[in-house]
């Protein structure tokens, strides 16, 4: 799903991925049980690699690196590109 956008609704740490409703979306195909869980086709969103998600910067909206600048004793998220906070 590349070139999509998306806010991330959970991290996993330990497997260092993240959920983002909406993307990454597969089909599971359920057999049916019984009468209250009937069969069908599942839409469910997969984890993605942390690796392959990037933070948009809220003044140019380009996918950005992220930098940290050092004012009056304060650490500051900055973007690589346009060199605004975030």
């Amino acid at each position: 799903d590349k070139g999509k956008k998306g806010k991330i609704e959970k991290i996993f740490p330990k497997n260092q991925t993240v959920l983002l409703p909406g993307l990454n979306v597969y089909k599971k195909h359920l057999k049916k049980r019984d009468e209250q869980h009937p069969g069908g086709i599942v839409d469910f969103p997969r984890p993605v690699s942390i690796a392959n998600v990037a933070l948009l910067c809220s003044k140019c909206r380009q996918p950005t690196r992220v930098g940290f600048k050092v004012t009056s004793k304060k650490k500051t998220r900055v973007c690589k590109k346009c060199s605004s906070v975030l």
